[in-house]
């Protein structure tokens, strides 16, 4: 009995001594912890919008697009018996893609045309009987409609089978192969994807202050920016006539491609008017930004506050961006330390 009693209180003894370890670390590792204030001030540093010049080739940035991308689709049905390309294939205008099972239109080709062959028997003689009166002006006209019934018919199989050959309505590339062999094909199922890059639409976003300066059909350079300063010539094929809700317009622009160096869809490129001239405006840097250059924000300083300010912006170049509306010169704003603020922070400006 003594020697249960002895071991129990050992064991309380050691069980009190853990919790004292534990509570004793749990107060340690509060003391470490930092505790955020709201109201202690944030340092980071500021400055004012700057007037900045910007060259005009590098205000209008956008991406290239095929000038012609569609799916291949066939006018009849049947089985696909024969395709006849591949993807990464390059094909003409005109030229046989694929091709459906053709031998029952074939063989009523055969039939309408001996059935024509007999009604032009028939019809000769019907007409030979009518001279001679012996069968009536009615008969006759009957036979002739036959005829060109028939030689209708036999224009609508021939139409049917030129139809079972699937050809590529303009030249490019085949990006996709969107069926196989021995498929079952109906009247607009898609066969391949074609891509034409032998020109490149170009579409860029124009503030409204420049939007005056392009004309349809003018004459454009274009740069990609996968090789740099080299020059692809183009012109204006569209002017948007309604600006989205930053009053920039949508125009979109034809560029040439090379086949020296090649531009792929997709890739990233500017244009540039070949009469274009700098702009001197007021700017703020990049480095100065919250979020994305379409919605473009910087904080501002204010009765010791940092306070999230949207702006309009305008041209822009690797380091600055224009502030067409909504900063003045002397708004200080946050270049460094914004990463760590939130809407009416506190702030301290570093000295």
């Amino acid at each position: 009995m003594k020697r249960i009693i002895s071991i129990a209180v050992v064991a309380t003894v050691v069980i009190a001594l853990l919790v004292m370890k534990l509570l004793a670390n749990k107060k340690a590792a509060e003391q470490k912890i930092f505790i955020y204030d709201a109201k202690q001030a944030i340092l980071v540093e500021g400055g004012h919008p700057i007037t900045h010049t910007f060259e005009r080739s590098m205000s209008f940035l956008g991406s290239f697009e095929a000038n012609h991308q569609n799916n291949i689709a066939s006018d009849a049905s049947g089985k696909l018996v024969e395709l006849t390309v591949k993807e990464g294939d390059v094909v003409a205008k005109g030229q046989v893609l694929a091709k459906l099972d053709n031998e029952l239109v074939q063989l009523q080709i055969e039939n309408a045309k001996l059935n024509i062959a007999q009604l032009k028997n028939d019809n000769n003689r019907f007409s030979n009987l009518r001279k001679d009166q012996a069968i009536s002006a009615v008969d006759a006209e009957k036979m002739e409609l036959a005829l060109k019934s028939a030689e209708v018919q036999l224009k609508q199989l021939q139409k049917q089978l030129k139809s079972t050959a699937i050809l590529a309505p303009f030249s490019g590339v085949v990006t996709k192969k969107l069926v196989d062999l021995g498929s079952m094909v109906m009247p607009g199922s898609p066969i391949v994807e074609l891509t034409d890059i032998s020109a490149l639409k170009l579409t860029i976003s124009v503030p409204e202050r420049d939007v005056m300066k392009f004309k349809k059909g003018q004459q454009v350079i274009a740069n990609a920016d996968v090789y740099g300063s080299e020059e692809f010539k183009g012109s204006v094929s569209m002017i948007a006539v309604q600006a989205d809700a930053a009053h920039n317009f949508k125009i979109q622009t034809t560029i040439q491609n090379s086949a020296k160096n090649r531009i792929m869809a997709g890739m990233y490129g500017s244009v540039s008017l070949s009469n274009s001239t700098s702009v001197t405006a007021l700017a703020v840097s990049r480095k100065a930004l919250v979020g994305s250059s379409k919605n473009p924000q910087v904080y501002v300083v204010r009765n010791g506050k940092s306070i999230l300010v949207s702006f309009t912006a305008g041209t822009s170049d690797g380091e600055y961006i224009e502030v067409v509306s909504g900063l003045t010169k002397n708004d200080v704003i946050v270049v460094k330390g914004q990463v760590n603020l939130e809407n009416n922070s506190n702030v301290k400006l570093a000295k």
